[in-house]
């Protein structure tokens, strides 16, 4: 896992001005331990969907990320493809947090109840980097096609509920539209434009635009499962 986590770093810093380097990795054996070391995750899995709560596997702060052991991780993937997988990159996904914050001063860490609000209103932007960048999206596949077949009609950008399994293919529609650098810059932007002013922005397209296409392309994920 730190190898992994070094990696990752370097893999960062070619993206990002700043990489925090000296960050503490914690894990826990049991969901309820971390649980506790970190009261904001729970009510950050009471926020999401359902289908995306097991996701929620690790936490974050200013120097340190506390993550279920790999074991652990293992352990709490269901049988759909590509859910043990997206699991074990749950430190990635943490790490991420650490970086887009350190980049973002709109984001957290740290946190604290105003903060904590912020981080759910733009849930789509602080799950949906951290899991593009760590390589969760593609591995929720599966999990995506059942949210679009048993939920409603998701928003655009999608809302807190839907952040952990849509915010990422928001990230990664752009990466493909405009590069790996563009979309990076998204989750660094200043919040104060509003969410469809950025995604207008970085697309360099009308927000009606950007979410047709979005559709299109769940709709086409839902139909060829």
């Amino acid at each position: 896992m730190l190898e992994d986590l070094e990696a990752f770093s370097a893999e960062l810093a070619e993206i990002f001005e700043h990489v925090p380097l000296d960050i503490a990795v914690v894990m826990h054996a049991r969901s309820i331990s971390l649980s506790m070391a970190h009261p904001w995750l729970p009510l950050a899995r009471r926020v999401a969907a359902p289908a995306s709560r097991r996701y929620f596997a690790g936490w974050f702060g200013e120097r340190e990320i506390h993550v279920l052991a790999p074991s652990a991780l293992e352990r709490r993937a269901s049988n759909v493809p590509g859910s043990r997988e997206a699991l074990l990159l749950t430190p990635r996904h943490e790490y991420s947090h650490v970086v887009l914050g350190a980049n973002n001063p709109d984001l957290p860490p740290p946190f604290s109840v105003a903060r904590f609000r912020q981080y759910v209103r733009w849930a789509w932007l602080c799950e949906g980097a951290a899991a593009w960048l760590s390589g969760q999206t593609p591995l929720f596949r599966a999990a995506i096609v059942r949210r679009m077949r048993e939920g409603g009609r998701p928003r655009f950008p999608p809302a807190p509920a839907d952040a952990m399994l849509l915010g990422g293919t928001v990230f990664a529609l752009l990466e493909r539209r405009r590069g790996t650098h563009v979309a990076a810059a998204l989750a660094t932007s200043p919040l104060e434009r509003g969410a469809r002013g950025l995604i207008a922005e970085a697309f360099d397209r009308p927000v009606a635009a950007v979410e047709r296409d979005w559709r299109d392309e769940l709709s086409s994920l839902a139909a060829s499962a």
